[in-house]
């Protein structure tokens, strides 16, 4: 039984929660939070932008800790799930590290590269997991497009657009403090950057036009240069639209003999092939939010069983995502192409 602990009890705390009582070979069995409420289970603050509604939660038999020193302690303890505002991502995973733990750590996997790439150095030095929880690679859209174009059945990727647009965010003043979380073009443009590097591979440069509201990139459309032979890629992302549009993530991805097509906002997913055919593929998860979460757990806990770093959640995947939000920050504020390093 892989035992968990989870660090921030916000509203992806309560998610992952919640999406840990589906898990097999495993259970969170201890919880940190400063708030003394929610360590006696009073979860009702810790609304989202989906999700079951937020209420009390029941946590017998589960340790409640108030500091995080004293779960790091806690020798039960195998797995440390982190989810916490992105800005104490980095002192909180080298503790865990340090601390013996393996590591779960919420994207984005730190607000700086140069932070993530102590964080990932930290993880080999300890011998440990450090698991970055990239969520969209298991939505079931996502997951289908990632195996089909690894599996190569219809050819390489020839051409690309993605897009994730959200009005800004209300239901946290965390959320939307761009010091604490880097801002749209990271906070919430990682999750394209790190499928776009998944199943892409990273980009030679970046060229990047997009909006700045008090120092943060708030949206971006931006071509991903892959130089000669290389996919034409672009992604449109950001928080822009007005709060009566709900928000909408998509893609348009062109395979050498087939087509994806994917709108959150209104079109299924959809596979159309050289023949002429179309087909809506059948998908697993019955549009339960929860789903890809407990698959996004499962999978950590695979790796902690085995001690072998899973793919999908790979430190190093996760802080090369972190990196294209950079250049591409920069290549906005520059007006000018930046290259990947």
């Amino acid at each position: 039984m892989v035992r968990i602990g989870i660090v921030g009890i916000g509203f992806m705390g309560r998610i992952h929660f919640l999406a840990s009582e589906r898990l097999t070979g495993a259970k969170v069995t201890a919880i940190c939070s400063r708030d003394a409420a929610k360590r006696a289970g009073d979860w009702r603050n810790t609304r989202g932008n989906f999700g079951p509604e937020p209420g009390q939660v029941d946590l017998t038999g589960v340790k409640a800790y108030a500091k995080v020193s004293e779960l790091l302690a806690d020798p039960e303890i195998d797995l440390i799930d982190i989810c916490t505002v992105t800005d104490q991502h980095t002192p909180l995973a080298l503790a865990a590290l340090k601390a013996g733990k393996h590591v779960l750590v919420e994207k984005a996997i730190a607000l700086s590269p140069e932070d993530a790439d102590a964080m990932v150095a930290a993880a080999k030095s300890a011998g440990k997991l450090l698991m970055v929880a990239h969520v969209l690679p298991f939505f079931p859209e996502f997951k289908y497009a990632a195996d089909l174009i690894s599996g190569g059945k219809y050819g390489k990727v020839v051409a690309a657009h993605f897009k994730r647009v959200i009005a800004k965010p209300d239901w946290s003043s965390d959320i939307g403090d761009a010091a604490k979380t880097g801002g749209p073009a990271v906070d919430l443009h990682i999750h394209d950057t790190h499928f776009i590097g998944l199943v892409c591979g990273v980009p030679k440069h970046v060229f990047s036009a997009g909006t700045v509201e008090s120092g943060a990139v708030s949206y971006l459309t931006t071509s991903y240069l892959y130089g000669p032979g290389g996919p034409a890629v672009t992604c449109s992302s950001g928080a822009v639209s007005m709060p009566g549009r709900p928000f909408v993530h998509g893609y348009e991805i062109y395979l050498e003999k087939a087509t994806l097509l994917f709108d959150s906002g209104g079109v299924p997913l959809t596979l159309l092939t050289a023949d002429g055919k179309s087909e809506h593929p059948a998908l697993p998860g019955g549009g339960d939010a929860l789903s890809a979460f407990t698959d996004e757990l499962q999978t950590a806990v695979g790796g902690v069983t085995s001690g072998r770093e899973p793919a999908l959640l790979s430190g190093q995947l996760a802080r090369d995502a972190l990196v294209l939000c950079h250049r591409e920050i920069e290549s906005v504020k520059t007006g000018k192409p930046v290259a990947i390093s």
